[in-house]
């Protein structure tokens, strides 16, 4: 007999199933808030599906895949982006020197393989697994996942990918091998964002780090809501130049 601390049946989803309204997903009285189901496929046609709706794939190696649909929502809003003192002028030195390069796109599965190797914040092991690798950079090669990479001296030393999707951008990833490389280039994202009027940038979950960078938490209906028309939007090319700087100013 089930006790009352016992939480709700999670959904088991057959390949090509509709994913459940959001408005099911565990609430923060069970031990895994923002879960919403299991099971389906890691396909494209399945994630692009579950993008539009405002859910994203999150699972351990060993676990089957699970679906998330996090309340509240973490964002970004570009005009609410803080482009701070110390990284200004890390940009701006880079710049001048001529060592410092952002390119969009131009090496998406390693940025991809690097975000891999890179544990989250409190987290001792990667939460992008083999089978996410795959499906992302199936994903990058049907035009819906980019990378931001910052090159220096000619070196990839840091990035981020990320799904866009109609006027709508949801972050995955950052990784950093040098001082402020992940920071750059989540300012030039942003700096592209402001150039073609993207709104917002989804963040998935809370973290102190993008928080000091201006994200903020958002109730998930209103995001949902955002969401849905957000990427019925024209999408705007992956391109980024030294001119564009200019947006953060």
């Amino acid at each position: 007999m089930s006790s009352a601390a016992d939480p709700p049946t999670l959904p088991w989803l057959a390949p090509g199933e509709a994913f459940p309204s959001v408005s099911n997903a565990w609430d923060e009285s069970t031990p895994y808030p923002g879960l919403l189901c299991a099971g389906g496929a890691l396909d494209v046609s399945t994630l692009r599906q579950a993008y539009r709706q405002g859910i994203f794939p999150w699972f351990s190696p060993g676990q089957p895949v699970l679906w998330w649909s996090t309340a509240p929502r973490l964002v970004l809003q570009p005009h609410r982006f803080r482009f701070h003192r110390s990284l200004r002028k890390t940009v701006q030195s880079g710049l001048a020197l001529g060592r410092l390069e952002v390119r969009m796109d131009h090496a998406t599965g390693r940025v991809i393989q690097a975000c891999a190797q890179t544990p989250r914040a409190g987290q001792s092991g990667t939460w992008i697994v083999p089978a996410m690798v795959q499906a992302y950079q199936a994903w990058h090669c049907e035009g819906d996942v980019h990378s931001v990479e910052t090159w220096w001296d000619g070196e990839l030393v840091g990035g981020l990918y990320a799904v866009h999707i109609g006027g709508m951008v949801f972050g995955e990833s950052m990784f950093s091998h040098q001082s402020d490389a992940s920071k750059i280039a989540l300012s030039a994202l942003v700096a592209w964002a402001r150039k073609h009027q993207v709104a917002m940038i989804d963040c998935q979950q809370a973290t102190a780090h993008l928080m000091s960078m201006g994200a903020h938490t958002m109730d998930r209906v209103d995001f949902v809501q955002h969401v849905a028309h957000a990427v019925q939007s024209p999408a705007a090319p992956w391109v980024f130049g030294p001119e564009d700087w200019s947006f953060l100013y």
